[in-house]
């Protein structure tokens, strides 16, 4: 079984970003991306609605790293230390040596590359640093785009479950994304 220390904050850096710990100071634009219907469109939580629960998200963020349970990341762009999204290994399983990674940026900063490019330095951490066998990644198979940046990092497609999970008064889909180890072929950017 892997034991994980998250401890000191692990930075992540490629040509044109940086990830860092999320911080209060990210409350504003926390708030933005869990609070825009965008956004979330392809996230079964709710929508967060004051800026009490943006922190309580960062504060959750804060309690993985802390406990070695889960890590996310700030995205920023190298110079600037806006948050443009988030990124992490939310959901670890170390007696699998397994990760499932999840992700969300500002729709300002979508279709730029930047999801596929920490993508990169996550999966590198991932299997290099921390040890992963496998990385799975769960989306809505209706987010096309989500499913296109996945494969063009190398995922392939297990699962497709029908009507696994209640949300908002409906069934939805699930579609379950793999890559392992084995198979990481690292980009550079």
């Amino acid at each position: 079984m892997l034991t994980l220390s998250f401890t000191p904050f692990p930075i992540l850096e490629s040509n044109r970003l940086l990830l860092r710990e999320v911080t209060r100071e990210d409350i504003k634009e926390v708030f933005e991306l869990r609070s825009n219907p965008e956004t979330m469109k392809f996230i079964p939580r709710p929508l967060v609605t004051s800026t009490e629960e943006a922190m309580a998200h960062i504060e959750m963020i804060t309690k993985k790293i802390a406990e070695n349970e889960g890590i996310n990341w700030a995205i920023t762009l190298k110079g600037n230390p806006k948050l443009l999204g988030i990124i992490g290994h939310y959901r670890i399983q170390p007696e699998n040596y397994r990760s499932e990674i999840g992700y969300m940026l500002l729709p300002d900063y979508q279709n730029q590359g930047i999801t596929s490019e920490a993508i990169q330095l996550l999966l590198d951490y991932g299997f290099n640093q921390l040890n992963f066998h496998s990385v799975e990644a769960i989306i809505e198979p209706k987010n096309h785009a989500s499913a296109k940046v996945l494969e063009k990092n190398g995922f392939v497609k297990e699962a497709h479950f029908l009507e696994d999970v209640f949300w908002d008064g409906q069934f939805i889909d699930s579609a379950v994304y793999s890559l392992l180890k084995r198979n990481f072929v690292k980009k550079t950017y």
